[in-house]
Order: structure tokens, then sequence, then C-alpha cells
């Protein structure tokens, strides 16, 4: 199985599996109302944005390879002392301008 997400043409893709899911009636006319803004049908606005949420939820958690002498140096970087930056130090911890 890919990680992939189905590019914008899912609409061509072979759609073999089914999901169903129970939603109240306001969650069902929001959905309603926001799918015919978007001029697409309700299962495909839900498929979108569950396909985009899935994404977001794994995009931190998925697998990358590198070839042994790129791994090393990567594990290198890692492994350095963390470089100080007295701004960004600054930015993080004095009140922002919406503290004020």
């Amino acid at each position: 199985m890919s990680d992939r997400q189905p590019t914008n043409d899912r609409s061509r893709a072979v759609k073999e599996e089914r999901i169903a899911l129970r939603a109240s009636h306001e969650e069902r006319e929001l959905i309603t109302r926001a799918s015919g803004l978007a001029a697409t049908s309700v299962s495909d606005f839900v498929l979108s944005a569950s396909l985009q949420r899935a994404g977001d939820v794994l995009a931190d958690r998925r697998e990358f390879q590198l070839p042994a002498d790129r791994w090393e140096a990567f594990v290198e970087l890692l492994d350095r002392p963390p470089v100080e930056r007295p701004r960004l130090r600054r930015l993080l911890t004095e009140p922002s301008v919406l503290d004020r």
C-alpha cells in the first residue's frame, strides 16, 4: 500500500471500497452546504477532507530511507551540539506584541 495520496483525478480511479459513517442532522447539513459551495458531491467532499487529514496525521510518522553514507551524515548532524541563536531565543522568550 502506498502512502501517496491520489491525484486530483480521483473520479477516474476505480473505487472498490465503501466507508460508512454516522453524522447528526446538523453535521450532514454542514457538510452538504460545504460540498455544494465546493461544487463537488458530498462523498467526494468527505473523501477529499479525510485524505487531507490522514496525510497531515501521517506526515511526521512516515518512514524515510537514505543510503548508508547519507544516513551517517544525517546522524552526525543530529549529534552536533546545538548552536546558540540569541535572536531566536529572544523571539521565543520575550512577550510578543500580541501579549502586550
